[in-house]
């Protein structure tokens, strides 16, 4: 990889993290002025560190999706933030989770019952994609029939976001995707739950008021869009790298194979929690996240000034070695993964508890139903096109039926 203008399209960018990491671990980019953040504990800071590093993109407002979710929790800092978080969060808890166990369980064993006898699939199409979307239109009360859309609104956010800000090398921009029917079909959807609530997460929000003030209806579409992004794109990244690093066919430089794990796994069911933890270590679904410098900062030796952006490289974070030993490795048996694959301090992630229980619950089923399991030969991985998300458009595996 020759700079940062490849990181969106390769599959594996962890030789360049490391070179950063070395030799310029704070730096600002020449064509777009955007500080990159690579060491552990520096990206901690820029993740945590909100009266220095607001997540609020004012520069970002100018685009259509920068505009969707201005005034979403992603975009917002204290004392807003709180609030807003507080309305979502007790549909989020570790017990509200939970008690989505069993229709998860129900809609995995759906979707296996339609490839388990052909021996062969996409793995992203067949289950890993599906599998949240279901979840979250459910939780959401988006009728069946709609969520197809979901996939092409998703696919089209995480391909546009940021893509002035990373691409540093002089590649072209993604042309912003028009988001006017996924407005226009949140509005509806907002306006029909004035009219009949129900016992979903839309008609939940538009009865929450915070200090006797109800959402905005931008509030209310950025959390819409939000919940479709958040609650699709990492879980289906999580179980798609999953797979690929229990097979071992990630292609990451230093990859030893990871003999075994399959069959390990099976064994001993109970390593699968730990296993997925190290997965959102080793191939992190959300390589990166945004931030501004609302104060003169030092940061890495850098004097960062106010107004300035920062991109802090989550992916480069989790394969720092001053953090974990042999980072290049993936090792069921490392203990006490402190990653930042969900972020850090009040933005940790919301959805954590839900995308960790999904993806145990398929990947149980996974390795249960599809013995033998294994990328096929001739696959040809392609990563899919975000600067900031990671993991493979398709991911074609055969099994033994």
């Amino acid at each position: 990889m020759e700079n940062l203008r490849d990181l969106e399209r390769s599959l594996d960018p962890y030789p360049f993290y490391a070179q950063m990491r070395e030799s310029a671990p704070v730096f600002r980019g020449e064509r777009a002025g955007l500080w990159h953040v690579f060491l552990y504990d520096d990206v901690q800071r820029v993740l945590s560190d909100y009266e220095a590093f607001s997540s609020h993109q004012p520069r970002e407002e100018q685009s259509v999706t920068g505009q969707l979710f201005a005034a979403s929790l992603i975009n917002t800092d204290p004392p807003r933030h709180r609030q807003l978080r507080s309305l979502v969060s007790q549909a989020f808890t570790p017990r509200a989770v939970e008690a989505l166990g069993p229709r998860i369980e129900e809609i995995t064993g759906e979707l296996l019952d339609q490839v388990v006898p052909a021996g062969a699939a996409d793995l992203v199409e067949a289950l890993a994609y599906p599998l949240p979307v279901i979840v979250i239109a459910e939780l959401m009360g988006i009728p069946a029939e709609d969520r197809d859309r979901f996939k092409k609104w998703s696919d089209a956010v995480v391909q546009a976001a940021g893509p002035e800000r990373v691409r540093e090398g002089g590649s072209d921009p993604a042309p912003a995707p028009n988001h006017g029917e996924m407005v226009g079909y949140f509005l509806a959807m907002i306006e029909q739950r004035r009219r009949d609530p129900g016992p979903d997460l839309i008609s939940a929000l538009l009865a929450a008021e915070i200090d006797g003030q109800q959402l905005t209806v931008p509030e209310l579409i950025g959390f819409c869009a939000l919940l479709l992004v958040a609650g699709n794109e990492t879980t289906t990244n999580l179980i798609g790298n999953a797979v690929l690093a229990f097979s071992g066919a990630t292609g990451n430089s230093g990859d030893s194979g990871n003999p075994g794990v399959m069959e390990r796994l099976r064994a001993e069911p109970d390593l699968l929690p730990q296993a997925i933890e190290e997965v959102l270590r080793y191939r992190s679904p959300v390589h990166a996240m945004y931030r501004t410098a609302i104060a003169d900062v030092e940061l890495g030796g850098q004097r960062i000034p106010v107004g300035d952006s920062l991109v802090a490289w989550i992916g480069s974070a989790n394969h720092d070695a001053l953090h974990f030993e042999r980072p290049e490795e993936f090792d069921v048996d490392r203990g006490h993964i402190r990653h930042l694959a969900f972020g850090q301090g009040v933005h940790f992630c919301l959805g954590a508890p839900l995308a960790r229980l999904e993806a145990r619950i398929a990947l149980q089923a996974v390795l249960a139903r599809l013995p033998g399991l294994a990328v096929a030969p001739d696959a040809r991985l392609e990563r899919m096109e975000s600067p900031i998300i990671f993991g493979v458009k398709q991911l074609p595996v055969i099994w033994q039926s």
